[in-house]
């Protein structure tokens, strides 16, 4: 159904793009979703070691050179043919064995394509691996690498946008399944394993988050933000945010739902967070910015009177390949930027609101999966939302 040759060509493509307009001889990457955009590699991932397990090498012109920690390097050079360059590297950790990287094989990399002085961008990396490059590489430049590869992947092709909206199709399943599964007298984390095994049942990758997010009750007031022991009691509002990685590509879903009858307290929160939700989804379109819907959620909540029980967190947030990614919708820390709405950009929007003190939990948030186009905003997710909380 999917040309995922033709999808991993366009992304060496964007990059290859965003290199010669950053003006750099070469970007080496370590994060996850970087070195798989670069090489389409599916690794193991092991807890605490999401930058020292693997990493590509890009130069202007050239196809990426994979770097692959030994658990993956035999599966890259027997069962990767668009592959042409694979060396294994280790654990980068040890100070030693880092050293014998950049001596060993990084050195020798860059001295073949005339880069032992020039800038080299680097997206994430020990600060042992960058002292290591500073002493055996002291003409080498370090740029900001994460940077151009967050511009590469900012809009989405039309590739790109198929394959994310199969990860929200097994997103919407796992929200469904939770919803379906959550009644009195359960656990939170009986309803997580629910999801996740009809996560993995239609052949989804991993959650959005790595811990899975479902709480319930007091366990949103404020939010708790994975599963618990938890048992689930009549008058619990619950909320779901486990999403699904599909191929690479992301979805993040979330849906509040209420066990038993719901108070006119808890239906004041659910209905404020929901109106503030299609408000802001209705500005995302071409001319916009991240500023207008967040402006627009945030009036439509204070409408309600409960603007200042806003989540403490953006509002909204790019999604892809990376699970959390720039731009972001209501940002309030220093540095926040604003941007325009550009067709193909991709985000996740989840206002989210807690009231302390309220019997059963005064915690919603809603959250969808927004695709702008270049007319109205297309929802990407379809898991209905809970008429018996609105007003």
């Amino acid at each position: 159904r999917y040309d995922f040759a033709e999808l991993r060509r366009q992304r060496v493509a964007k990059a290859q793009e965003a290199l010669v307009q950053s003006g750099v001889d070469g970007i080496l990457v370590w994060k996850d979703e970087n070195v798989r955009y670069l090489t389409a590699l599916r690794a193991q991932l092991i807890a605490g070691k999401t930058t020292s397990l693997n990493g590509a090498l890009l130069t202007p012109g050239e196809e990426p050179i994979l770097l692959a920690s030994g658990g993956e390097i035999d599966k890259a050079r027997f069962g990767m043919s668009w592959i042409g360059e694979a060396h294994a590297v280790p654990i980068m950790e040890q100070r030693e064995l880092v050293d014998g990287f950049v001596t060993g094989i990084l050195t020798p990399l860059l001295r073949s394509r005339g880069l032992t002085s020039g800038k080299l961008a680097v997206d994430q990396a020990n600060i042992s691996f960058i002292q290591s490059l500073m002493t055996h590489l002291p003409e080498v430049e370090l740029i900001d690498g994460d940077t151009i590869m967050q511009q590469a992947r900012w809009i989405k092709s039309d590739l790109e946008v198929e394959v994310i909206e199969e990860a929200c199709a097994i997103g919407d399943s796992v929200t469904q399944r939770a919803l379906d599964e959550t009644r009195a007298g359960r656990r939170e984390l009986e309803v997580a394993a629910d999801a996740m095994q009809t996560l993995f049942r239609l052949g989804g990758e991993m959650a959005h988050v790595t811990t899975p997010f479902f709480a319930s009750g007091e366990h949103m007031s404020p939010p708790h933000r994975l599963a618990t022991d938890k048992i689930i009691r009549n008058q619990d509002m619950c909320f779901v945010d486990i999403g699904a990685m599909w191929n690479g590509y992301f979805a993040d879903i979330g849906r509040t739902t209420i066990v038993g009858r719901p108070s006119k307290e808890q239906k004041k929160i659910y209905t404020a967070v929901y109106e503030g939700l299609m408000a802001g989804i209705e500005t995302m379109r071409p001319g916009n910015t991240n500023q207008d819907c967040a402006d627009a959620i945030i009036a439509k909540i204070a409408d309600h009177g409960l603007e200042e029980h806003l989540f403490s967190l953006f509002i909204g947030h790019g999604i892809g390949m990376g699970a959390n990614e720039p731009p972001y919708i209501g940002e309030t820390l220093p540095g926040t930027t604003t941007y325009e709405f550009q067709p193909n950009m991709v985000f996740a929007v989840e206002p989210l609101v807690w009231v302390p003190d309220v019997r059963g939990g005064g915690g919603v948030r809603l959250e969808d999966m927004v695709l702008i186009t270049e007319g109205d905003p297309h929802l990407l997710s379809r898991v209905e939302y809970e008429e018996r909380l609105l007003l």
